[in-house]
């Protein structure tokens, strides 16, 4: 089955009580059971819901997985990994993350004990160097959240599988439409389901999907026994999304290439941040592992290096929203030093790029016209 026809029927099937195409919302808590401890399945909604199921299906589904499971949020996700560990374990980490990963990593983990190492994906001497016998797992973005950079997946894996680590990526940028790091070596791949899958910036979710069937049961269990579970509603509301992921993403590619290609020949913007540029030292990746476009998140800087100007622009953009989060059909416009990336320490976000004059843009599914305008008086 293609993945476009995945997207709709991967996974699914009509209710089996009632024939419906889509999953009823089973918004119940616990099902009845003809015996103590016998039941079709079902016996409470943290262990397994229908509508989550139905999800979990499809997830796994469209990434090429036997397991998927559907939590809270994408932190809630990644939280559930981390407990695969205990203390004195050693991660090695991506430098340039999601201001949330990082503080869960630096502010929550690193206090129970176990070593976080910060590294650029693409020294692989540099990662190489950092493994011992303590490292256990072993987490990458690509692209990267602000800054899109890119690792490559199969590069990376096959350094994991020598060593015996778990190896996670966060697929949450490119999503399953361009890239699917399960079938280049990865162990887990995670999503914060918020974004893309959901689409609609109306539900916060996470993902994690793996082929491993025995690491499925190990994270099931983490999960079923800490409470990090998608409740029924939201659960149906990201697998609606997923039916529309494909014809989505092929028109925020679409409009991402055009607004990165605007901003590059736009006279106050100095370096813009698309792995999908020919400029790009990321471009020879991006074009063998990211399959049918670039993706619609672009960043930039302006000439200038101002914050000021930084904080005019987004002041100043009509079509685009100056929000938080990205991925939804609506374009939004973002400061990371000043939001999604606060968490992060000053002196850790000037290290890895993260400038004061950084702008990220969730580029939507509008007309591309309308977005080109916006940018442009905006600009000035």
């Amino acid at each position: 089955m293609k993945f476009n026809t995945k997207t709709i029927h991967g996974g699914q099937h009509p209710d089996p009580a009632t024939g419906a195409v889509m999953p009823p919302v089973y918004q119940t808590s616990t099902f009845a059971q003809k015996s103590p401890g016998v039941h079709g399945g079902y016996e409470y909604s943290r262990a397994a819901n229908p509508t989550r199921t139905a999800l979990e299906n499809a997830l796994a589904s469209i990434e090429n997985g036997t397991r998927g499971l559907a939590f809270s949020s994408g932190l809630a996700a990644t939280d559930c990994v981390l407990k695969l560990l205990k203390p004195n374990d050693e991660v090695i980490a991506m430098d340039d993350l999601y201001g949330g990963t990082y503080r869960m990593f630096s502010k929550i983990y690193q206090e129970f004990g176990i070593k976080f190492h910060f590294v650029d994906m693409n020294d692989l001497d540099k990662f190489k160097s950092l493994i011992n016998e303590n490292t256990k797992l072993v987490w990458v973005e690509t692209p990267t959240n602000p800054l899109m950079k890119l690792a490559d997946i199969e590069a990376v894996a096959k350094i994991t599988k020598e060593k015996n680590l778990l190896f996670a990526v966060d697929n949450t940028f490119a999503t399953p439409y361009l890239q699917r790091p399960l079938d280049m070596g990865a162990d887990i791949v995670m999503h914060s389901a918020t974004k893309y899958l959901g689409g609609h910036s109306d539900v916060i979710a996470g993902a994690l999907i793996v082929k491993n069937e025995q690491l499925g049961e190990k994270l099931h269990f983490a999960q079923f026994a800490t409470g990090g579970t998608l409740g029924p509603q939201d659960s149906y509301l990201v697998l609606r999304g997923i039916k529309t992921l494909h014809l989505r993403m092929q028109r925020h590619c679409e409009n991402g290439e055009k607004v990165a290609n605007f901003l590059s020949n736009h006279p106050k913007v100095k370096t813009v941040y698309y792995p999908g540029l020919e400029s790009n030292p990321f471009y020879d990746i991006a074009k063998k592992q990211m399959q049918g476009g670039f993706g619609g998140m672009v960043s930039f800087t302006f000439e200038s290096g101002k914050k000021e100007d930084a904080i005019k622009f987004l002041e100043s953009v009509r079509v685009f929203t100056l929000a938080e989060s990205l991925g939804g059909v609506e374009s939004l416009a973002n400061h990371p030093a000043l939001m999604t990336h606060a968490s992060i320490p000053e002196d850790k976000r000037k290290e890895i790029g993260i400038t004061d004059d950084l702008v990220r843009l969730s580029v939507g599914v509008e007309d591309a016209e309308d977005l080109l305008e916006d940018l442009r008086q905006a600009l000035g």
